[in-house]
């Protein structure tokens, strides 16, 4: 395997697992909104009106649940509502206040107002009582969120490594391809290759004496010093090897 197979290997795979980490975070929440969420599973309660309602120990989500007409683009407003909520005991529960966003289903439209802090299960006698002329069919719900609201945590969790990974893999790679274009010099322990020395050529040595003497012949042919004669003697000589 080349040295750079597996950071390529591992970018995808960090890659791949960023896209589905983000692709799940956005449909986990998306389903925990309108599909997981159990904002009634213990009940509703009419306003203006009265029942009783099982709670169970522990958190309560507590919901102003409403019918739209027409589109709404600026929320949904909650009326100032009156209400009581007694428990078997004759204590009276109190709404903490935590206002969240408007979830809508069609023009079925909900928005959480706060939660309660139930000391002990049984039933639960609740009275309401507010303006809400200008609402269809309003009532208060008690339930509870979603059962997987620590999915998209987990989610985020992931992605958040996958990007750290990536981050990893995309410097070792970056290491890697420094490695192979620059290879490391010679140690001094390691094992030189034996020098290749160079064989003189007999051939070539004859050769290149030959033509020097040749050359001194012509100059003292054309100084004078050889007659035509002996210059074409000497150069049949040198020729000839001898």
């Amino acid at each position: 395997m080349k040295s750079s197979t597996a950071p390529r290997i591992l970018t995808v795979v960090a890659v791949l697992t960023m896209v589905a980490a983000g692709i799940g975070f956005v449909v986990t929440l998306i389903l925990n909104a309108f599909v997981f969420d159990e904002y009634d599973a213990y009940g509703e309660v009419p306003i203006p009106g009265s029942s009783s309602v099982q709670l169970p120990a522990g958190e309560v989500t507590v919901t102003f649940h409403t019918v739209l007409v027409g589109a709404s683009g600026n929320g949904l407003p909650v009326p100032p509502l009156n209400y009581r909520m007694t428990g078997p005991d004759g204590t009276d529960l109190q709404l903490a206040e935590d206002y969240g966003g408007m979830t809508t289903v069609n023009n079925d439209a909900r928005v959480r107002i706060g939660y309660l802090h139930v000391p002990a299960a049984g039933a639960y006698d609740v009275k309401l009582d507010g303006n809400v002329s200008a609402y269809l069919n309003p009532s208060l719900a008690f339930g509870h969120g979603s059962n997987y609201g620590h999915l998209p945590w987990i989610l985020a969790a992931i992605f958040g490594f996958a990007v750290v990974d990536l981050i990893v893999v995309r410097v070792w790679a970056a290491r890697t391809r420094r490695r192979d274009v620059n290879p490391p010099p010679w140690a001094a322990d390691d094992d030189v290759p034996t020098p290749i020395r160079a064989v003189p050529s007999y051939a070539s040595s004859e050769d290149a004496i030959r033509v020097r003497t040749l050359e001194s012949l012509a100059r003292l042919r054309d100084s004078g010093a050889l007659t035509p004669d002996e210059y074409d003697a000497e150069k049949k000589r040198v020729l000839d090897g001898r």
